[in-house]
């Protein structure tokens, strides 16, 4: 058994990927018995089937087709066998032993999954931390992102002090280290959703039987590229697992 798994969900990405792996490698604790799976998603050919073979500990996995976030991630839920579980995106950067860190925090806390502090490049703390989603959050947040700022600060947890532990409703799962046990209890990723809003049902689900905490104890750098408000084909798979999201939890207005 190692002490933490790591999976990378890769599309058309490349480089991205390299770079998330080799800060994991360059900083993750010698004495840290680890395995970095790499699930590839992608439709364009890329070199990252080789490039794995020249990384420690690192495992490659080519997808005949689109797997999706969640079923990416939920691929290799069979072959886990870690103590604990890391979900990274391939925008990630570490700066830091950060896996080792969250470990630690697990341990002292008994906290079920942790998040730690995300910046961006600008080295500004993301707002990536949100409570409970409502329609009407989420319908400012996708459609009028310029409006109702005290809601949306609300929303993002922006009344709290970064620099203690507190829990947390829902973090982007860009970065979140789970223990393997209960991310196998869970079974992984609801699979109904292909992309966006599996990390707000995953961290639900998660405080239902556990607690999600916030860690301050470790930097992460997210070089965050918010597809969907970009690209109008993601925001109608964002819109649709929205829709997902609420017919199975709820439809929450305020």
């Amino acid at each position: 058994m190692t002490d933490i798994s790591v999976v990378i969900v890769a599309y058309n990405n490349e480089e991205d990927v390299r770079q998330a792996v080799c800060s994991l490698l360059e900083h993750t604790a010698a004495d840290i018995q680890k395995k970095i799976y790499i699930v590839d998603n992608s439709s364009q050919p890329n070199h990252l089937k080789e490039a794995a073979t020249q990384w420690e500990d690192t495992e490659y996995f080519q997808m005949e087709s689109n797997l999706g976030f969640g079923g990416g991630h939920n691929f290799v839920l069979p072959m886990l066998d870690s103590t604990y579980h890391a979900i990274v995106n391939p925008d990630i950067v570490l700066k830091e032993d950060s896996l080792g860190i969250l470990m630690h925090f697990l341990e002292d806390t008994g906290a079920g999954m942790v998040v730690p502090r995300l910046l961006g490049e600008d080295g500004k703390l993301q707002k990536v931390y949100r409570r409970e989603l409502t329609v009407f959050d989420m319908g400012i947040r996708m459609f009028l992102p310029g409006c109702f700022q005290k809601r949306q600060d609300a929303h993002t947890m922006q009344d709290m002090d970064y620099s203690r532990p507190f829990p947390v409703p829902f973090a982007q799962g860009s970065f979140l280290v789970i223990r393997t046990s209960l991310f196998q209890e869970l079974r992984g990723f609801d699979s109904r959703y292909f992309m966006y809003m599996e990390d707000a049902d995953l961290c639900r689900r998660v405080n239902q039987v556990s607690r999600l905490l916030y860690c301050p104890d470790t930097e992460v750098i997210h070089r965050w590229e918010r597809g969907s408000h970009k690209d109008g084909s993601l925001r109608k798979v964002h819109i649709r697992s929205m829709i997902q999201y609420f017919q199975k939890w709820g439809w929450r207005m305020w």
